[in-house]
């Protein structure tokens, strides 16, 4: 059994999966790869199988149905949920086993967004400084959990939007997160095409939303669309 898994949810990721995966081949003597795929018609499932040690297809779309399908899957004892754009550091299981050795059962990365914006980097540092403050971790900074911990807490809620906050507020009744300085690199895409600063907008109205109470069904509609409003 490995000791680590890296689990990530994918839908239609043709384009850009295997930049991502590539790098991630020198951990693969320490580390499970799985996809968790929710359904793509695209070559998503061609294209990984070189890279991966299992891929799955969920019964269900949806990052948390389809996270939590691969922590099932696996029996290593770390579990990273990693997103399909993102980019791990080298040294990122060392960083992960120096967190779980000092009592911590789960963590995230700093996260840094790649693209030429100048806000980008503003972005990614005020995201970090809030995740420290808070204790709340976003999919975007790679978190990572002991899977008892993880199967302890109920696994990520099965929500349409904000599972890793949910997720998050469970955890942090256990422990603090770690939260590891060296930065993953996450595509500034989402950011980009729906325009940096009602990107910017629309984030902190949907985290506003959800915790007045709005379903987040009606969320992820918004967030799919980069809009304020649902159908």
């Amino acid at each position: 059994m490995k000791k680590y898994a890296i689990i990530i949810p994918t839908l239609n990721e043709a384009q850009n999966i295997v930049a991502f995966l590539e790098p991630l081949q020198s951990l693969r003597m320490r580390c499970e790869i799985i996809i968790a795929d929710g359904g793509s018609m695209d070559a998503t499932e061609t294209l990984v199988q070189p890279y991966v040690d299992a891929f799955l297809s969920c019964d269900n779309k949806g990052r948390a149905l389809q996270m939590n399908q691969g922590a099932a899957y696996t029996n290593s004892e770390i579990l990273i949920f990693l997103h399909a754009d993102t980019l791990l550091p080298e040294s990122a299981l060392q960083n992960i086993a120096t967190g779980i050795d000092k009592g911590h059962q789960w963590g995230r990365f700093n996260m840094h967004l790649m693209g030429k914006h100048p806000l980008l980097n503003v972005i990614s540092f005020m995201m970090n400084w809030r995740s420290r403050l808070s204790g709340i971790a976003t999919g975007d900074q790679a978190i990572f959990v002991n899977k008892a911990t993880f199967e302890a807490v109920g696994t990520y809620p099965e929500i349409a939007l904000m599972e890793d906050i949910a997720l998050s507020k469970l955890l942090k009744k256990i422990t603090p997160p770690y939260c590891i300085q060296q930065a993953v690199q996450s595509s500034a895409r989402r950011w980009e095409s729906f325009g940096v600063g009602q990107t910017i907008l629309l984030m902190w109205y949907l985290r506003l939303r959800y915790f007045l109470g709005t379903p987040a069904d009606k969320l992820s509609d918004m967030y799919r669309k980069g809009c304020f409003k649902a159908d």
